[in-house]
């Protein structure tokens, strides 16, 4: 019998026992799940960073291997992104532009001066260099429209965007972009 009654309190000091136990583990599982949550956001970053400089690496090595026309296009998109910061400027063609008209038009000489706005001044500076073929181009332009057509508003404006087209093909031919954004008319007189 004495068997019988001790193992009654063993088993409840098991119990007391297991309880102190569970309190202590409970105990340490906090500063072990502390550690656990630091080391999965940690791996977390080093994958995203691992991932973030294979996928620049990859997209730069596809650059490298892009057709000259591809790699072309990215450049003159940086390059417009770039000529946004760049200041608008105006150049004034140094001398008028004389036309003569045939005899039998409604007036026999036309003389325009012009104002010239573009980006920047490596526009200016091209546009020095290449200003023969461009007043060549502009008078080609005003002879093209025609006395009558020019004495009228819709004429004037069709003649500014031809001399604006005109300007622009130059530039994009000699110096690779065009960087002209518009063209006025400083003095216009017909007689």
């Amino acid at each position: 019998m004495k068997q019988f009654l001790a193992r009654p309190v063993l088993i409840q000091f098991n119990r007391w026992n297991m309880a102190e136990e569970q309190g202590k583990s409970e105990g340490k599982k906090s500063p072990l799940k502390l550690i656990l949550i630091i080391v999965v956001v940690l791996l977390a970053m080093v994958a995203g960073a691992a991932g973030g400089y294979f996928y620049m690496a990859k997209k730069a090595e596809s650059e490298h291997g892009k057709p000259d026309n591809e790699v072309k296009h990215e450049e003159e998109k940086h390059d417009e992104e770039h000529a946004e910061a760049v200041p608008e400027v105006y150049y004034e063609l140094p001398s008028p532009l004389l036309v003569n008209f045939p005899a039998g038009a409604s007036a026999k000489v036309i003389k325009i001066s012009l104002t010239i706005l573009t980006k920047g001044e490596a526009s200016i500076e091209a546009m020095k260099k290449h200003e023969p073929m461009i007043r060549n181009n502009l008078l080609m332009a005003i002879s093209t429209i025609g006395a009558d057509k020019a004495k009228t508003t819709e004429g004037k404006q069709e003649l500014r965007a031809m001399m604006l087209a005109e300007i622009g093909k130059v530039l994009e031919k000699m110096a690779g972009k065009n960087t002209v954004k518009d063209v006025y008319f400083t003095e216009f007189v017909m007689q």
